[in-house]
Parts: C-alpha cells; sequence; structure tokens
C-alpha cells in the first residue's frame, strides 16, 4: 500500500509526542514493505520541500506564518493547501492516515483524501477529539475535567473564560442566540470573535459531523475519549480504539526495590514541553510549597524553542526561587529518553488536560520508574492509583505537593512498593499491527480515481 501521515508539525522544527508516534509507525510501515510518505504544513517556508529525515520521506507544503481569523477557524481554506491538494492527486495514495487538525490541515484535507481515492482515518491525539472541544483540554472552567459533551452555551463560556474573560461575562456572552452570534462575528478583532463564540461552537458541530461523513475510521487513544465522543451523538460504527505505546525497544530495566531499594533524597524529573496545560507551573507551585526540610530533588528537563516556552521557564524559576532542590536540564534526544527516565526514582506528569498518554509515562513504566500525576485522561488508565501509582486532581497542586512530600518521607512505602505492579508496556509495533489491520479492513474508494 501507499500510505501518507499527514500532522501539523514535524521534524526537524518540532519534536514531541505526535511526531515520535507518526515516526515509530512511518518506520514499521515501511519495514512492512509498504511505501510511506509523510506531509506537513510549514508557516516557515517560502516553497514546497521534499527531504528525508531518519530514513523517511516527508513532504512540506508552506502556509503563511499568520492566518487570518476565518483561517484559524476554518471559515476558508488555508491559503497555500492548494499545493497539498495537488500533492495527493499526484501520489495516488491507498491510504491518509491524519494526526492532527490545524491551520492548514483540516476537514477541507480529509475532504481532498476522500476525493483522491484514498481510505481515510484520522487519529485524535489532542484533547479537542477532533473538533469537539474549543479549549482544546477538556477542561470546564480550566478546572475539573469535562463531561465531552459539546454545547454551544456551555463550550462558548468555556473557551471565553479561557481567553481571560471573567467567568460571569463569558457566561452572559455565550448565551447569544447563534442567528445573532452569526452577525457579530464579522465584527473586525477580539470584539467580533467573542460576540461570534456560539456561532464558532456551532460551526465546530458541523465541521465535526463533516469530518466524520468523510473519514472510514475515527481513531482514538483512550477509552474516555471514546466515550465522550459517542456522548455527542455521532456514529458508533466511525469509531476505533488504539491505545498509545512504545515507539523503541527496551533493552534494561532498573533493578528492582529488593535489589536497590530507593534513597533519599528523592528524584522527581518533568520530561516535556513547556506548555501550561502540561501542568508544569502547578508543579513549580506546589514544589514551592514544601518546606526546605523534605528530602526531594526536582528536575524540569524539555525543549525551550519559543518565547512563550522560554517565558514558562522564567515563570517555573520565578515561582521556585533559589530553591537549590531544582534544575533545569536541556532536552534529550529520543534514544536519550529512556535513561533519563530510568535515573528518576519518579515521573512526575501534571497535565491539567487530556492526553492520549502521556507516551513519556508508558515509557518510565517500562524502564522500571513509577509515575505520579493528574487524573485524566490516558494516565487515569496507564495508573492504577495507589498500586503502581498515585493520582491527584488536575490543578490541584496543594494535593501534589502533598504527595510529594508523602513519596519523598517515606519511599519504601510509595514508590518501592509501586515499582513492584508497574503494568507491560503495549508497543508500536502493536499498534502498527492494529492499524494495518484496520487499512486492510477498509473498502478502497478506487471508484474515484
Amino acid at each position: 500500500m501507499k500510505i501518507i501521515q499527514a500532522v501539523g508539525w514535524y521534524y526537524p522544527q518540532s519534536i514531541g509526542g505526535t511526531e515520535i508516534y507518526v515516526a515509530g509507525l512511518c518506520k514499521r510501515l515501511q519495514a512492512s514493505g509498504h511505501t510511506v510518505l509523510i506531509a506537513a504544513p510549514d508557516p516557515t517556508a517560502l516553497s514546497e520541500q521534499n527531504y528525508l529525515h531518519d530514513g523517511l520521506s516527508v513532504y512540506r507544503y508552506p502556509i503563511p506564518p499568520e492566518g487570518t481569523r476565518a483561517e484559524a477557524q476554518e471559515f476558508s481554506p488555508t491559503r497555500g493547501i492548494e499545493r497539498f491538494h495537488s500533492w495527493l492527486t499526484t501520489r495516488q495514495p491507498d491510504v491518509v492516515h491524519f494526526h492532527t487538525f490545524v491551520r492548514g490541515l483540516g476537514v477541507n484535507e480529509v475532504k481532498a483524501a476522500k476525493a483522491a481515492g484514498a481510505r481515510v482515518v484520522v487519529t485524535t491525539h489532542s484533547g479537542s477529539l477532533g473538533y469537539i472541544c474549543q479549549r482544546g483540554t477538556m477542561m470546564r472552567w480550566g478546572k475539573q475535567v469535562c463531561d465531552g459533551v459539546c454545547e454551544q452555551v456551555k463550550c462558548a463560556s468555556c473557551e471565553l473564560q479561557r481567553r481571560g474573560m471573567p467567568q460571569w461575562l463569558a457566561s452572559t456572552i455565550g448565551r447569544i442566540p447563534t442567528a445573532s452570534s452569526q452577525l457579530l462575528f464579522s465584527i473586525p478583532g477580539k470584539m467580533g470573535t467573542a460576540l461570534g463564540m456560539s456561532h464558532l461552537i456551532a460551526h465546530n458541530q458541523v465541521k465535526q459531523r463533516e469530518m466524520l461523513d468523510s473519514v472510514d475510521k475515527f481513531v482514538v487513544l483512550t477509552e474516555w475519549a471514546l466515550q465522550a465522543a459517542l456522548s455527542n451523538d455521532l456514529p458508533a460504527e466511525k469509531f476505533s480504539l488504539n491505545r498509545l505505546g512504545l515507539s523503541q525497544d527496551i533493552v534494561f530495566r532498573k533493578p528492582s526495590p529488593e535489589h536497590k531499594p530507593t534513597g533519599q533524597p528523592v528524584k522527581v524529573g518533568y520530561l516535556g514541553r513547556f506548555e501550561h496545560v502540561k501542568g508544569v507551573v502547578e508543579l513549580a507551585r506546589s514544589i514551592a510549597s514544601l518546606g526546605r526540610d523534605v528530602p526531594v530533588e526536582v528536575e524540569f528537563r524539555g525543549p525551550v524553542k519559543s518565547g512563550p516556552e522560554q517565558g514558562i521557564v522564567n515563570e517555573i524559576k520565578r515561582i521556585v526561587g533559589d530553591d537549590p532542590r531544582v534544575t533545569f536540564a536541556p532536552p534529550v534526544s529520543a534514544v536519550e529518553v529512556l535513561d533519563v527516565l530510568a535515573a528518576y526514582d519518579v515521573l512526575c506528569c501534571p497535565s491539567v488536560c487530556l492526553e492520549g498518554g502521556p507516551t513519556v509515562a508508558i515509557e518510565a513504566h517500562a524502564v522500571g520508574t513509577p509515575v505520579i500525576g493528574s487524573r485524566i485522561g490516558g494516565l487515569a488508565e496507564l495508573v492504577t492509583d495507589g498500586v503502581n501509582g498515585k493520582l491527584v486532581e488536575p490543578g490541584d497542586w496543594q494535593a501534589l505537593a502533598s504527595l510529594i512530600t508523602e513519596i519523598a518521607t517515606d519511599p519504601a512505602g510509595t514508590i518501592d512498593s509501586w515499582r513492584r505492579f508497574l503494568p507491560s508496556a503495549r508497543t508500536m509495533d502493536e499498534i502498527t499491527a492494529d492499524y494495518l489491520s484496520l487499512y486492510s479492513s477498509l473498502k478502497p474508494a478506487t471508484s474515484l480515481r
């Protein structure tokens, strides 16, 4: 088969869980004898690019660095996507597999893939679950896990609050009727965006249904995401579950607690991107609240490539102050990740958004490192609370501080106990086998070619 994997960003400009997932999948598909191409928009390029990255063929098509409001919200096509549509037509793929919906890769591109005669699969890696959650986190008011049901007043109000509006005002503007909101949306600037929010939510609901009408399968990564999507009265036959797994082979595992018990100070690690939705600020607040006698060391490690990322790092440093127990380390390559995770006594994943994994938690379990973090998304399904790790409510930094104090003062009763019951990691080989079975089960759209 000729298979195209379409993603919103890719190496070398971007390094993250989705890119690791796509690369791992592509390598295994290619090793199985299939022709594999990766396609992604590029807002930094002036022309189309074709290059090899780690043995995989990558096609990038340019889109403007800054999109219009209509482009960002998919009321109009993004300038430049006609290049991708033309490229799809000339390649005539058997399967096009989408992994993100961003500017330059959305419903129009799904329809173009279908028009090119391809079987179309979407895997959703974000909390938006396609176009269900405009906030993108599945966190109601940013404080508690949502039920996942998309409703115009509810979702418009929640998104307006995320954009900085007081909750009472967000709730008021979110109740503007859709017809009126559609008219007000034409007002330029932030005013039009705010008054047109309920219209945007209605538009998202239409896009979700258009997308599902066009795709052959919509793949989610967790049971929670599957149930949330189905709660929106969407066609159950379109959905499939394929859980996250490891992209790399595990060649070692830490000694058992019987052979090497956890000592003090306990080393807690955060490994990931510096984004507010990752809960890094909440982790910093929890550390800052600890007494200086708590025997713990905390390492923040991840890429800092942009102004916003540096801003979050600066905010963390301001919160923790001169605490000598806190260090910042540079990012690591995929081949070094397992060594870093093995050096931690416990990994902290304090996300305040719905995630399919995170993958780093699966990797930690695979090398013998327990995980603590937020009771949301994939982590709530990876960690058996109190058995092989411990979870707190997302955003509750006080509870996280209490948990860190507990493991730091009693590593034998917490970390070492959890190490005995870590689950086996699912592998990318299993994920790939499931996708190949899915691709083969779909009816080819050859009549469209």
